[in-house]
């Protein structure tokens, strides 16, 4: 009754995560249990594949929430994504233990080779995964909200507010660069062994990991859902629509925006850690601001302020990305620029946009043929 009533008139939603719930069904049957040798088998690095676009889909779901409906266009979500890979990476590479490299039990193999003495300080408790959950939230969220406090008080808005979120996130890149900050420097952190005990090399582990991916990103579209639906969302609405209008009537306006913002960067947290442990690495590279600007590409061509607009460009585009880097690598990012340009000129609601005006011409015409 709750979900129904959240998605009472989402059309879309309702028929993306229908096709979600299929897909977690299916795609663990024809791979755990159709033979290696039929067809329809599906392998394990399929698997894999798909899991880290349901990440990408949860992080333009965060995004979609920030910029669709409150109306920041964030060029810094790329930073959140990656903050909560790093933690899930810390405590992968607590788990290694003695296995790695130089066999030290205590250190990772990168901190014995730079001749580091004793674990830093801020690397205690990843040894423990709930702590590791909670800094994967607490991590992203807690610099969302000191830094939407600082901006949103100022009233620092628009194309500004872009280039500081594009500023912390090249500066956070700039930071994990270093060897001293105790993050693995330019390699970051990779050869992971096991999670909670399970190897992540087993067919088992990687199909829970899409399997969590995928309830991940239902999880966090309904609870967007949630949040527009309420009046806090109503409000969030009238404060991208008219915000100097809605300060004058009473509302706190920097503390709806903080909020939200904050909710935002959680979300993108929660789909770096679960991206991490599949494709078995993390670096300062994530960090890059042409990631951040990729993720709005998404949305933008996927439909903004609908969500599952969202969940459709990520994947289609990240598809898209996976197809071409491999014939044409050197060409893919002119093509996605063209892609996005095309899209902004004759699409500006993006493919949910158009879906939506096909429904709405055959409404008319069944209402003229009546």
């Amino acid at each position: 009754m709750f979900i129904t009533r959240i998605l009472q008139n989402d059309r879309g939603g309702q028929i993306m995560l229908a096709v979600l719930a299929l897909v977690l069904v299916l795609v663990p049957v024809l791979n755990l249990l159709v033979p290696e040798g039929n067809f329809l088998h599906m392998p394990t690095y399929l698997v894999t594949l798909l899991g880290k676009y349901l990440t990408y889909a949860l992080l333009a779901v965060a995004v979609d929430l920030v910029w669709g409906y409150l109306g920041i266009l964030s060029l810094g979500h790329g930073a959140f994504f990656a903050l909560g890979g790093y933690a899930m990476g810390m405590y992968l590479m607590r788990q290694i233990g003695d296995r790695g490299v130089y066999g030290n039990a205590n250190l990772p193999d990168f901190m014995v080779f730079l001749n580091w003495k004793e674990l830093p300080w801020f690397w205690q408790g990843f040894d423990m995964f709930w702590f590791a959950m909670l800094m994967v939230l607490l991590v992203p969220g807690l610099l969302a909200f000191v830094f939407g406090w600082l901006a949103f008080r100022s009233r620092v808005t628009g194309v500004y507010l872009s280039i500081i979120t594009q500023a912390l996130t090249y500066a956070l890149l700039l930071a994990f660069f270093r060897n001293e900050m105790g993050f693995g420097g330019n390699n970051g952190l990779t050869d992971f062994k096991d999670i909670l005990g399970f190897s992540l090399q087993s067919d088992n582990t990687r199909m829970t990991l899409f399997v969590l991916s995928g309830l991940a990103l239902a999880g966090g579209y309904l609870l967007c859902r949630y949040i527009i639906n309420s009046k806090l969302g109503r409000i969030v609405v009238a404060i991208r629509d008219a915000e100097s209008r809605t300060r004058f009537v009473g509302y706190r306006v920097e503390h709806y925006k903080v909020w939200v913002f904050t909710v935002s960067a959680m979300l993108a947290g929660v789909a770096g850690a679960l991206y991490v442990p599949q494709v078995g690495i993390i670096n300062p590279g994530e960090f890059s601001p042409l990631n951040s600007i990729e993720i709005v590409i998404w949305v933008a061509i996927g439909g903004r302020a609908t969500l599952y607009g969202a969940v459709l460009g990520a994947i289609l585009v990240n598809y898209a990305k996976t197809v071409f880097t491999g014939l044409m690598p050197e060409s893919w990012i002119f093509m996605l620029g063209a892609l996005f340009v095309l899209v902004t000129l004759y699409l500006p609601q993006g493919l949910a946009g158009l879906v939506q005006q096909f429904q709405a011409k055959g409404w008319l015409q069944r209402r003229a043929a009546a």
